[in-house]
């Protein structure tokens, strides 16, 4: 008896085949684990961008600060963090809200000055990459 067990374990013919095809599932069933992982990952980015919507309601040329007011109401389904403001595509300190809840609004004091009777041009950025954008005439 003891005889034909070694025999069976000494005959290793048939232990690569076993061993390749268990190799085989491993790194399939790796590569599926990581290819779902960043599918997910790319998606709730996606999901949460497109969920940003941000709109001017009101916009103030202040002459007594020399300032620019926006103020702004987030519709959207996402919490909004703005993290740049452009008057003719420079980039403007600004002060405001940190973040905008859903259904939240604030304003915003963008430090430029401005004359009477010019275009700007305002740029909202998000963190997410969403962008308001407007054309307004000072008073």
């Amino acid at each position: 008896m003891k005889k034909e067990i070694r025999a069976i374990f000494k005959d290793r013919r048939a232990i690569t085949p076993v061993l390749s095809n268990l190799l085989l599932l491993v790194v399939a069933v790796a590569a599926m684990s990581i290819a779902t992982t960043a599918t997910y990952v790319i998606t709730i980015n996606l999901r949460e961008t497109m969920s940003e919507r941000l709109i001017i309601e009101d916009l103030w040329f202040n002459n007594s600060t020399g300032e620019i007011d926006v103020y702004l109401l987030n519709i959207g389904k996402v919490a909004v963090s703005v993290s740049a403001i452009y008057v003719n595509r420079t980039s403007k300190p600004f002060t405001g809200p940190t973040i905008l809840e859903i259904d939240e609004h604030g304003w915003f004091n963008i430090s430029y000055s401005w004359t009477e009777n010019s275009v700007y041009h305002i740029n909202i950025v998000t963190e997410r990459g969403t962008r308001v954008v407007g054309y307004f005439e000072a008073p």
